[in-house]
């Protein structure tokens, strides 16, 4: 693929700065392609190929006895077992960037793992595209943007989203969600990821999914860990410091790409999306993993939250970089309405930070209030960063 990813620059830098690379990501969001571009000169394994994964495993020493001067390991999560050598490795060279590893989000923050590596790595997750990252963008519609999700296969050799992304879930069900946990019951387990998705936007309520689906708490809880374990959704934390009990502390779910959550949806056309009864959180859902990915390419990330009173009143987004705040309301209208800065003035007195406030719409026009207020169209959404 040549299309060129933001997050190489960081990737460059880490190699320059640690002595192993870890970069995370959901399955296809490009993690192979990136380190076949970048590390050119590095031996290559990928461990989904059988005869490579059982020599690692057989004879993990010997393995690493032929990769001394370094090697890209994809997929590493497939042989565990070759943490409890690379701490050794790692601790008896000075050499920046020996290894790079790839795999699945989670796994590589599993606690055993980062007090391994700890000092030794450094860590980056990779997402599908941003918006900024797709050849000629403004030439789509959001819609069109929102359908096609950002997963590089589908633009790069133009794939129907309608075949790619159920195709997609169901390789992600059978081959990483089955690796994690014994699913005994598969229908049941699909019912709850298509039902999951109709709470995109929204705080997770355990108790009402467990009583639709007619399973116990825990393992509405579990599901939900598992999924983002295998980097299909991403959990928005709420923001309460300071609060008390005024403000609601569960997390906000969106699933990490808009073309994943249209599956299961199951929208089939980009046609479905402008009058569909979840347009709204659908757009919401877009904007912010947008922002996410975006946040991924910085070497000094803002941190993300919600807010929502006790009583109802919410913001979208809370970007937090040190102490500057910018709040943000995002609004799947395309015609700006000046209530819709409503939430934002009333969070302010709730707090004392003196706050950038903005409005992403699905407009086209960027509209300046004085220096702490703006409408930005969700084409230029990156800014924020």
């Amino acid at each position: 693929m040549a299309w060129e990813r933001k997050i190489n620059t960081k990737i460059v830098e880490y190699q320059k700065n640690f002595r192993a690379i870890a970069i995370m990501g959901v399955r296809q969001s490009g993690k192979t392609t990136i380190c076949k571009s970048i590390f050119k000169d590095y031996k290559y394994y990928n461990f989904e190929n059988i005869n490579t994964q059982k020599f690692a495993l057989d004879e993990p020493q010997d393995f690493l006895n032929q990769n001394v001067d370094g090697a890209v390991f994809d997929e590493i999560q497939r042989v565990p077992i070759l943490f409890n050598y690379l701490q050794e490795i790692l601790d008896n060279t000075s050499k920046r960037g020996k290894y790079i590893l790839t795999g699945s989000s989670n796994f590589l923050l599993n606690e055993k793992i980062t007090q391994s590596l700890a000092g030794r790595v450094g860590y980056i997750e990779m997402f599908p595209f941003s918006y900024s990252e797709i050849k000629n963008a403004n030439q789509y519609s959001i819609w069109h943007h929102i359908f096609y999700g950002g997963f590089p296969e589908v633009w790069v050799n133009d794939i129907n989203p309608a075949i790619f992304y159920p195709n997609y879930i169901q390789t992600v069900i059978e081959r990483d969600i089955r690796q994690l946990i014994n699913l005994k019951n598969i229908n049941l387990f699909q019912n709850f990821i298509f039902y999951l998705a109709t709470f995109a936007g929204q705080e997770i309520n355990f108790a009402k999914i467990a009583m639709e689906l007619g399973v116990d708490l825990k393992t509405v809880q579990s599901w939900i860990g598992y999924l983002k374990v295998a980097g299909i959704i991403y959990l928005l934390q709420p923001y309460y410091a300071n609060f008390g009990k005024r403000v609601v502390k569960k997390s906000k779910l969106y699933f990490i790409d808009s073309g994943i959550l249209c599956a299961l949806l199951k929208i089939n056309e980009i046609s479905h999306l402008e009058n569909h009864p979840l347009k709204g959180p659908i757009f919401e859902n877009y904007c912010i993993m947008n922002l996410v990915k975006e946040n991924s390419f910085r070497l000094q990330k803002s941190n993300f939250y919600f807010w929502r009173s006790n009583n109802g009143v919410e913001v979208d987004l809370i970007i937090q970089n040190g102490l500057n705040h910018i709040l943000v309301e995002i609004k799947s209208g395309s015609n700006y309405n000046s209530k819709w800065f409503k939430n934002i003035e009333l969070y302010k007195s709730y707090s004392n930070y003196e706050s950038k406030q903005v409005l992403i719409y699905s407009g086209t026009e960027e509209i300046l209030y004085g220096d702490n207020k703006v409408v930005l169209p969700y084409t230029k959404m990156s800014y924020l960063l």
